[in-house]
């Protein structure tokens, strides 16, 4: 029979600006809590709404030795890079970037939300690459709304989109360069699910609507939110209560740790500091390239 993890922490997310001034919640890195391994960063851009001209976004900043995973819950973002690649993200899209050897990217709100106006909602997670990957070419993962796997539990209390890894039934269709992860659970008053996790997995789920009970504990948490589970059991428990007055919304996220040495600043993650200076000459000699089109 399956153990269901304990909760070891709930750590309340704090508010930054990012970008070009966008306000996010973020549960790490913060001064509380640095990274999970092997992820290096969560936020959660809005909810917000903007009016015409308002909306900001992140323009040309290079990136080496790490993944960006954007997924967008409302509005419509627009994606350049020094590779020659552009593309355009809306409601549900996913795009999976894997800098490897570095790129100077830039993501933007798209030309009719600037005009417009309109919701924003979406994540950026960045995952760590193991130093084996940390120079490879650059690619990306781009998945639409209609193609990102989903599932329902039997009573239909519990709805997921499967970005990574697997749930209910349903596979994800990214490929991850380490064993990876990466749910989104929309879970109804009265819903509960027993999600498996192998042991030697990290787990941690980031609440951002409602609120609902974690672990063995039962251990509460609510929007804004992450729930830290120890590596003590073969599953994650979940579950929102009946008296509940609405759903919960949460990211469950977990992989195999690297537990390699981590050297980063800014747009730049390495296993050394000699690493990092290299990325920063590279990046100014325009050996990163540059967006020119």
């Amino acid at each position: 029979m399956d153990r269901a993890r304990s909760v070891v922490k709930v750590v309340q997310g704090i508010r930054t600006l990012e970008g070009g001034g966008f306000v996010v919640r973020r549960p790490f890195p913060t001064q509380a809590l640095m990274d999970v391994d092997p992820f290096l960063l969560i936020d959660e851009m809005g909810p917000m709404e903007v009016a015409p001209g308002e909306a900001k976004g992140a323009p040309d900043h290079p990136h080496r030795g790490f993944e960006t995973v954007t997924y967008m819950l409302a509005g419509e973002s627009e994606h350049k890079d020094s590779r020659g690649h552009a593309g355009k993200l809306g409601p549900g899209d996913v795009q999976w970037m894997t800098a490897g050897d570095g790129v100077v990217h830039a993501e933007m709100p798209s030309d009719r939300l600037q005009r417009e106006g309109g919701r924003m909602h979406g994540f950026q997670i960045w995952v760590n690459l193991p130093k084996r990957d940390k120079r490879m070419k650059p690619r990306y993962q781009e998945i639409p709304a209609a193609k990102i796997p989903a599932a329902k539990s039997a009573d239909g209390k519990v709805a997921v989109r499967v970005i990574a890894g697997e749930s209910l039934g349903a596979k994800a269709v990214i490929d991850t360069r380490t064993p990876i992860f990466y749910h989104h659970y929309t879970v109804a008053p009265g819903g509960r699910h027993a999600q498996p996790v192998p042991r030697d997995y990290s787990a941690m789920a980031w609440v951002f609507e409602g609120e609902g009970r974690f672990g063995t504990e039962a251990k509460k948490a609510a929007s804004g939110q992450l729930v830290m589970f120890a590596p003590d059991g073969d599953e994650v428990v979940f579950a929102v209560p009946d008296s509940s007055a609405a759903p919960m919304q949460l990211l469950l996220l977990g992989g195999v740790p690297l537990r390699e040495p981590v050297a980063r600043y800014g747009p730049f993650v390495m296993n050394t500091e000699a690493e990092l200076v290299e990325a920063f000459e590279d990046y100014r000699a325009g050996r990163m390239g540059r967006i020119d089109f």
